[in-house]
């Protein structure tokens, strides 16, 4: 079976996302400071780098020696969360394409903490207007 290259290639650290520094030194930033918001807003066109950053910050927030904006690679947050990993119950992704409506994003999360310190639910947004 053939793996996509945006699977393939994902960024596992802040410092490997190309071209996307006005994202990725605030959050940065943000995870060194200790200033971590209830709420991050990941937008813009189809290939720019939102799942990729929210899943960094995914790990960035859940790593045993965090947060931290450089996840360590060993614990298991991070194993899970990395390109081609198996994945987080504490981390969901949902895509607006799909679940368009809040109610339907919201009948999707149950909080329930299984090994995380914070629990994300990562919205994929794509709105494109004619």
């Amino acid at each position: 079976m053939s793996l996509a290259l945006y699977r393939k290639y994902r960024p596992s650290i802040f410092a490997d996302v190309i071209g996307q520094e006005h994202v990725t030194t605030p959050l940065s930033n943000a995870l060194t400071s200790g200033n971590i918001h209830h709420a991050y807003l990941f937008s813009g066109p189809r290939g720019c780098g939102k799942t990729s950053s929210a899943r960094i910050m995914a790990r960035s927030l859940n790593c045993e020696k965090g947060p931290t904006p450089n996840p360590c690679g060993t614990c298991p947050s991070c194993k899970d969360l990395v390109a081609n990993g198996p994945g987080s119950l504490d981390v969901i992704e949902l895509d607006a394409a799909t679940h368009g409506l809040v109610d339907d994003a919201r009948d999707k999360v149950n909080i329930l903490m299984v090994n995380s310190l914070f629990y994300l639910t990562v919205l994929i947004m794509v709105r494109f207007e004619l």
